[in-house]
């Protein structure tokens, strides 16, 4: 039984919405954003580890490395011990950029936090600080739990 009517997914693709509005005045568009993401929590990761893990082709992947080096938001590096593999890495005006998702992010969330009383507020961040760490441990498992409960509904 769905009964959250997936309201935080919503809301997180509405922040989503915002950022990525705020974010197109940089000349950075989303599946930008995911790719600069996974670089800076990668560092030194390779195109062909960013088409498995963003699960694209060959060819998008060199054209959003291409255009994100072009603006400055990644450089290349050679692999020491392999000549014909180059590593990918997150400059600083990536990092500013990272900055800047997460002040956009962060402004959306105050605001609609603005409408609950602080007790509210105070409930509510305890109840969402939970569920964050109760999901990423099962992330970290693998997702057990989560499989066996699709398992289960089919």
């Amino acid at each position: 039984m769905e009964n959250t009517n997936r309201q935080m997914t919503k809301i997180a693709r509405e922040a989503e919405k915002l950022v990525i509005r705020t974010m197109k005045d940089t000349g950075v568009g989303a599946g930008e954003l995911d790719l600069l993401h996974l670089v800076r929590h990668r560092p030194g990761i390779t195109q062909k580890e960013i088409c498995e893990n963003l699960q694209m082709d060959k060819g998008a992947a060199a054209r959003r490395v291409r255009s994100l080096e072009a603006k400055g938001l990644l450089c290349r590096r050679p692999d020491p011990e392999d000549g014909r593999s180059q590593h990918l890495y997150a400059t600083a005006a990536a990092e500013a950029l990272k900055h800047s998702r997460t002040a956009i992010e962060t402004a959306f969330y105050d605001w609609l936090l603005e409408t609950l009383s602080a007790p509210e507020r105070e409930a509510f961040l305890e109840t969402m600080e939970k569920l964050y760490q109760r999901s990423k441990a099962e992330s970290r498992a693998g997702f057990p739990n989560a499989r066996k409960r699709l398992e289960q509904e089919e």
